[in-house]
């Protein structure tokens, strides 16, 4: 169990083919608007018009335990294309309380690739985010993008030269997200 300020985060691990696996299982998440004018910052920092979005996928902020800013990019072009203002999305992040930005592109139903930029955490891209991971099983749910039970796959740090993948869990009757995924030694 991590105590963390939005509540209690239970984690389970367990070995699958001889990899240690970790499922935390959020606190209850919410999904709200995002100010036009905050969008239209956040698009102008990481340098993306409008027309790059993914109109199917409305610019939401998630929370699943943190808040997170969700922009889907109409192509994998787009996603991977990543170079942005570094301050000036920083400094909007802190006034939003976000914790990262969850760039997404939807490659299939339940399989996406995302993108975190992480600039309030001092580095320019996360490769691998459980709390993003959950806040955006929150988002697709809450807007109707997925069944109620389903199994999401997240590729994240193919970009980066990380490749991971988190799974996402989402339960009929359950708000939390459970996200699972498996630790790599960095030397």
């Amino acid at each position: 169990m991590f105590a963390t300020r939005a509540g209690t985060v239970p984690v389970e691990v367990t070995e699958r083919e001889g990899v240690l696996q970790a499922t935390l299982t959020s606190v209850e998440p919410h999904v709200e608007g995002v100010v036009d004018a905050d969008l239209a910052e956040a698009l102008a920092a990481l340098g993306w018009p409008a027309a790059d979005l993914d109109p199917a996928f409305p610019p939401r902020i998630a929370f699943a335990g943190a808040r997170h800013l969700v922009l889907a990019a109409a192509t994998r072009g787009r996603l991977a294309d990543l170079a942005y203002d570094f301050a000036r999305l920083e400094a909007l992040m802190r006034r939003l309380d976000l914790t990262t930005v969850q760039l997404v592109w939807r490659e299939s139903a339940t399989v996406f690739h995302v993108r975190d930029p992480f600039p309030v955490g001092g580095v320019v891209e996360d490769p691998a985010t459980g709390a993003a991971a959950a806040a955006f099983g929150a988002y697709v749910r809450d807007l109707g993008l997925v069944t109620e039970d389903a199994v999401l796959t997240l590729h994240q740090g193919e970009d980066l030269g990380r490749p991971g993948r988190l799974t996402v869990t989402l339960r009929a009757g359950d708000p939390r997200v459970r996200v699972t995924g498996a630790g790599v030694r960095l030397d």
